[in-house]
């Protein structure tokens, strides 16, 4: 179009572009014969012909008639790309519904099967991107034809089933999550679940790094789970995800290649000046050890069982340990296993499960990863990136910690509990030191929310106080006595006024309770936040019995009236509660586990369980078993 004025082109180009928009086939049919470049006319800024442009928008009615125009002289110009690199074929590839046209694409221009894009992805390539299993199975069976024909090796194959960056199509289908067409793919081309990818990363690493992909993975909350998992879309992307992690598994050995279970734990020791030397000599080695290591190893891809265990992928840990129950026993290169993972990634299910495996267990609590650490240790170390997206509060956080703590601390050895890290640090100062910030954090959120939660209760008793001398009816004019004291709506009224006010000012009490608090580590684990849920319950109650007050003030008025305005009265004077409530149960169904924790503690009396935070910082003597002597941590006066 080259010899007609820029205006015509646009003039043209708009009507090209309104008519495929619309649809209108035979409009874009006779545009196109009056254009010297006919259907590879470029259309758009990004160099996409209307070919590419009628593939793209599935018209493939429309596609063959424009496929039909080709006269012969032309056809090896449907190669052509777009700014991205696409061909037509590649465009067809991003539908099923397309494989007739790409059927007729390749009829014409066999050499359409070959080509890259810029992303170095052929089609068939784009159509497993796009999780297309029909359109790869035709695709594939083309390319399987080329190379019988051109009697081609695994190579030539191969380089179908690759991209530039070495990411293969079994990789590609698990990073789009098209399970069903990875289980397709694994099982027909075996070699490739080996392969790894450009970060080093095998089809397995990959899934296992999917937490999304499994319910135990995902973030919701178990109700929600449970109705997701009950959606049969979703319930087969579950159940395709596990049947490709099985089959991943039995291919799978790389747990084999485990760092050494030596211990490098320090004890320190409190005899005389030359075994005090001794403990200060090892904590030195152990740095220069850390500094060496740093310096000498290259980072390396984690195995599918320590990723799994890391994203809270309980299906896959159980899947490897049922394949092969000497796993368990893999050590990173870190020197971290399953259970220090588990720990430090707050995975408490995973950890529930391997808790579960009482003869392994013995040996993973021993294990001291390469900075000296052991699983208590690694309580008081958070990973950063498992706080991206956790919107719970901080002293919710705080809390569940110290509960992890004390329940790490009574599945531990003795010896390990006093046990230093290469820095020195026993696991109550690691902890200790790692968690102020939080604990400040925690403290500023509970003061916050206490003086907010104050202001409504002191709202509340102050209306419910002022109710009790505007009594409904009024009095009478001789007596002063409630003109409806008889009436059985006005006991309801002076019963609800008199507990809402009752709760208002108790919880108020509770509040000023949190406000004068000393904020010591323990408080955060059990006292803080039954405290927190007592005020905020009695708040709930307060404005419940104040809301029936006032229903009940609106029966006297009008009970007269019919029976439905008074049903309809009192689900409008409930609305509140309801809105308050279901506003304030993310953040009060957490509370529950500081009940649920002292009821555990009536269950479970005993010198080691009745421990609140740690030996040295809840009582001035105690024990963890017969063989070992109370101890006081350098650290306690921070919990004290």
């Amino acid at each position: 179009m080259a010899h007609i004025s820029d205006d015509a082109k646009h003039t043209c180009n708009k009507e090209l572009y309104d008519a495929l928009i619309t649809g209108d086939e035979d409009k874009v049919v006779e545009l196109c014969r009056n254009i010297p470049e006919g259907p590879l006319h470029i259309l758009t800024i990004h160099n996409d012909t209307v070919l590419h442009m009628a593939t793209y928008s599935k018209q493939n009615d429309l596609v063959l008639k424009l496929l039909e125009e080709f006269p012969g002289s032309h056809l090896d110009k449907m190669s052509l790309q777009n700014d991205i690199g696409n061909t037509i074929l590649h465009e067809a590839a991003t539908s099923n519904r397309n494989v007739p046209v790409a059927k007729e694409m390749l009829r014409r221009e066999p050499k359409l099967l070959y080509m890259r894009n810029q992303g170095g992805e052929t089609a068939l390539f784009r159509a497993v991107r796009y999780g297309k299993k029909e359109m790869f199975e035709f695709l594939d069976g083309e390319v399987i034809k080329k190379i019988f024909e051109s009697e081609g090796g695994e190579e030539d194959q191969e380089a179908f089933y690759r991209r530039e960056d070495k990411t293969t199509i079994l990789h590609m289908s698990i990073l789009t999550e098209y399970f069903e067409l990875a289980v397709l793919i694994a099982k027909k081309y075996e070699y490739l679940v080996g392969e790894q990818d450009g970060d080093g990363m095998t089809a397995l690493q990959l899934l296992s790094s999917k937490p999304s992909a499994f319910i135990s993975g995902s973030k919701q909350s178990p109700f929600k789970r449970l109705i997701y998992s009950s959606i049969q879309k979703q319930k087969q992307r579950y159940e395709s995800a596990l049947r490709l992690a099985k089959f991943l598994i039995r291919k799978d050995t790389s747990w084999e290649a485990t760092e050494s279970a030596r211990s490098k734990s320090r004890t320190p020791t409190h005899g005389g000046p030359s075994t005090i030397s001794q403990g200060q000599e090892g904590v030195k080695e152990g740095k220069k050890a850390i500094i060496s290591r740093k310096m000498n190893t290259t980072k390396t891809a984690k195995t599918p069982l320590i990723l799994a265990a890391k994203a809270g992928i309980l299906e896959i840990v159980r899947e490897i340990f049922n394949k092969y129950p000497q796993a368990v026993e893999h050590v990173d290169d870190e020197g971290c296993n399953v259970l220090h993972i588990a720990i430090k990634y707050r995975q408490i299910h995973i950890f529930d499960f391997v808790m579960k495996m009482e003869i392994p267990m013995r040996r993973l609590i021993r294990k001291v990863e390469n900075n000296g650490n052991s699983i208590l240790h690694m309580v008081g170390i958070t990973a950063e990136d498992n706080m991206a997206g956790d919107m719970r509060s901080p002293a919710q956080r705080l809390q569940e910690d110290l509960l992890l703590f004390e329940r790490v601390m009574n599945i531990s050895l003795a010896h390990f509990i006093e046990s230093v890290n290469f820095e020195g640090q026993t696991a109550e100062e690691l902890f200790v030191k790692n968690k102020d910030k939080l604990r400040t954090e925690a403290k500023e959120w509970l003061q916050r929310t206490a003086e907010h939660c104050s202001i409504v209760a002191v709202l509340i008793a102050t209306v419910a106080f002022a109710a009790a001398y505007t009594v409904p009816g009024g009095p009478e004019q001789n007596a002063g006595y409630p003109i409806l004291i008889n009436h059985p709506f006005f006991v309801i009224f002076t019963l609800t006024d008199v507990l809402s006010l009752t709760f208002a000012l108790t919880s108020v009490i509770t509040f000023l309770s949190i406000l004068t608090s000393t904020f010591h580590f323990r408080d955060f684990k059990q006292s803080l936040p039954q405290k927190l849920m007592l005020g905020v319950t009695l708040l709930i109650l307060s404005l419940s019995m104040m809301m029936l007050a006032f229903a009940a003030t609106i029966i006297l008025m009008i009970h007269n009236k019919e029976p439905w305005t008074k049903v309809g009265l009192y689900s409008v004077a409930f609305l509140p509660v309801a809105v308050i409530a279901s506003s304030y149960r993310p953040f009060y169904v957490p509370l529950m586990k500081s009940f649920t924790y002292s009821l555990k503690k009536l269950g479970n009396i005993n010198p080691r369980f009745n421990t609140v935070f740690l030996p040295s910082c809840i009582t001035n003597s105690s024990t963890h078993s017969s063989s070992t002597k109370p101890y006081k941590s350098q650290a306690a006066h921070y919990l004290v």
